[in-house]
């Protein structure tokens, strides 16, 4: 059963626009946006998304943690007025904050339907796995203020789908369906919305059953070389290759794989 989470930094005691739920037997965190209708996303939410992602991270029960938005929507964005009023500096860690999720060491899965906007699209990507419903709207409408994605989005989504798909969702505000999102593989599946959540769930279950180390050492890997040069990339890769060959978990797998059995990987 999951249960409300109790966070001991003092930032956290008060959350604005969401709540965070841990289900330790099934080993999965559950953050959820939910300030009704459509999830608006404070300044002041940045700064505890980060913080909450940061916990959950460190958490020994949590495997795996799940982004979504109550009711009907992701998010359809930032709190526009938030903007004018934030300082400079307040908002030079934006980018910061919204990369939270690409930092975790534990994979991380957006469940998205209805609105993903702004700042709702830039979270999920920096997320590991993006599930998208039918009813999943993308966008990054920055230019109808008169601004720019400021998050990481135009950037993270460039990697995807390169900059010609980048200009046409950028430039134009353009809005990508979830099936849409799915064929030029900005999510990862895209579901009936009713499938959604069990779809969400079949995929935390599968990824409970990989080694915690090989996960992380995957995710980080991936994230490092995402820019480099092929050869770096490779070198990269077999240097943490070499490396998960003394683990423990590595062992276990070639064991199990052997005696025809399922592994217990404990993650050392």
């Amino acid at each position: 059963m999951s249960e409300p989470h109790r966070f001991d930094h003092p930032q956290l005691h008060a959350l604005d626009g969401f709540k965070v739920t841990i289900d330790p037997s099934g080993e999965r965190a559950d953050i959820v946006l939910e300030r009704a209708p459509y999830n608006v996303v404070s300044m002041a939410a940045r700064d505890q998304l980060r913080l909450a992602f940061e916990a959950l991270d460190a958490d020994p029960r949590v495997r795996v943690i799940v982004l979504s938005g109550a009711g009907q929507h992701f998010s359809s964005g930032g709190d526009i007025r938030g903007f004018l009023e934030a300082s400079p500096e307040h908002v030079s860690k934006l980018a910061w904050n919204v990369a939270a999720p690409a930092r975790c060491d534990k994979p991380v899965i957006a469940m998205n339907r209805g609105y993903c906007f702004g700042v709702g699209f830039e979270l999920s990507l920096a997320c590991d796995f993006r599930l998208a419903s039918e009813t999943t709207l993308y966008a990054l409408p920055e230019q109808k203020l008169g601004q720019i994605p400021g998050s990481g989005g135009s950037a993270r989504l460039q990697k995807i789908v390169g900059v010609t798909r980048t200009k046409d969702i950028v430039m134009r505000s353009r809005r990508i369906s979830g099936q849409q999102a799915l064929d030029w593989g900005i999510a990862t599946e895209c579901h009936a919305d009713d499938a959604l959540e069990a779809a969400v769930a079949a995929l935390v279950d599968e990824l409970r059953g990989f080694s915690p180390l090989a996960q992380r050492t995957a995710k980080k890997l991936l994230n490092d070389s995402d820019d480099a040069l092929l050869t770096t990339a490779i070198e990269l890769e077999g240097l943490n290759y070499s490396r998960l060959r003394m683990s423990e978990d590595f062992r276990e797998g070639v064991e199990a794989f052997h005696a025809k059995r399922k592994p217990t990987f404990r993650g050392a």
